[in-house]
């Protein structure tokens, strides 16, 4: 069962990614300022987690010791890895459509596996068997990027022709015809960029959950100072105060779902997961979340699936499986003495 439980983690965490995903691409079309929605989801998500978290560390015995450089560390990985990466992924999002973010956050598997052997904390062994699965896993995801990119096809019907109509503007299910290329260059772009900073913050965050014991802690001070820092950059880019004004809209819907589902759960997850399993691990199974908006979006939006999207879809869960699989061959299999690793 234990073997079992991190598999059912990264699953449940690219189910929440994806809900999330697709609740927020509609509060976005709405109106809403995506760096004020980072600030409230953030600072909804402190206000749950927090009380919970005093409840369990004052039943602990010994609360692991804190020092200013320990702290100082987890405040510069929040800010890397969550509020500048969530403000360029978001501001992404709003540019280019949900399918096309939801494609090109793919290759953060790509990202991650190549920092990781650039780091040594994986390793590509070219002779061994499960060296060649993972390695041709990351193709198959590459493969998958290529394809979503690069060949569109035939449109497949819409799961639901009765989705949200969105507004006047972009109520059609092809969002991709009301961005021009300027813009749709530029938030490409902004998504590729926040994918890079993401992968970063995987590898760095299994390396500091070495030195904070307590994944609870680090869940905590993650909320805390997202928070702080989200508010900041919200404050210096938006000063139109009504904008920060909350409504019963899907922003309301989506700021709860993100604070809840997200950043009081699916944090805790990922840490868990990258504690157990390291970044790679975590990281390769983005695919899912893919597939699973993809075919959210379709059913709750009305977009459009084309041939390219699915077939893209198909390769990238391979490639998932392909790396699972070689890893899992690795914890079961000795490997030799001789390798080749290969590194960047």
């Amino acid at each position: 069962m234990d073997g079992v439980r991190p598999y059912a983690v990264v699953i449940l965490v690219q189910l929440i990614d994806a809900g999330m995903f697709i609740i927020t691409k509609a509060a976005l079309t709405f109106g809403l300022n995506p760096l004020v929605f980072i600030f409230y989801r953030h600072a909804f998500g402190t206000f749950l987690l927090a009380p919970i978290a005093m409840i369990f560390l004052r039943r602990k015995a010994q609360s692991p010791a804190l020092s200013f450089m320990l702290l100082f560390k987890t405040f510069m990985l929040v800010l890397m890895g969550i509020s500048i990466f969530y403000a360029i992924y978001y501001i992404g999002l709003s540019y280019i459509s949900a399918t096309a973010t939801s494609a090109i956050s793919n290759s953060l598997p790509v990202f991650t596996f190549i920092f990781a052997v650039f780091l040594r904390m994986e390793t590509l062994k070219l002779k061994s068997r499960s060296g060649i699965v993972k390695l041709l896993g990351i193709l198959f995801c590459v493969t998958g990027i290529l394809i979503i990119a690069l060949y569109k096809g035939p449109q497949l019907s819409s799961l639901n022709h009765h989705h949200i109509q969105l507004n006047n503007h972009e109520g059609n299910s092809n969002h991709e015809s009301n961005h021009s290329i300027t813009t749709w260059i530029k938030g490409s772009f902004l998504v590729v960029l926040s994918c890079v900073i993401c992968s970063l913050w995987f590898i760095c965050q299994g390396t500091l959950l070495k030195e904070l014991q307590s994944k609870l802690h680090f869940t905590t001070y993650v909320c805390i100072f997202s928070t702080i820092q989200s508010f900041v950059i919200a404050i210096m880019f938006e000063r139109d105060f009504t904008k920060w004004k909350l409504h019963w809209d899907m922003g309301l819907l989506a700021i709860g779902y993100s604070a809840v589902a997200v950043t009081g759960l699916s944090y805790y997850l990922q840490a868990w997961c990258v504690d157990k399993k390291g970044p790679v691990f975590l990281a390769i199974s983005t695919p899912l979340s893919f597939v699973f908006t993809m075919i959210g979006s379709s059913f709750i939006l009305g977009e459009q699936i084309n041939m390219g999207s699915a077939l893209g879809g198909i390769s990238m869960v391979a490639g998932l499986y392909s790396v699972l699989w070689g890893k899992s061959m690795e914890t079961k299999v000795p490997q030799p003495s001789i390798v080749i690793e290969c590194s960047v």
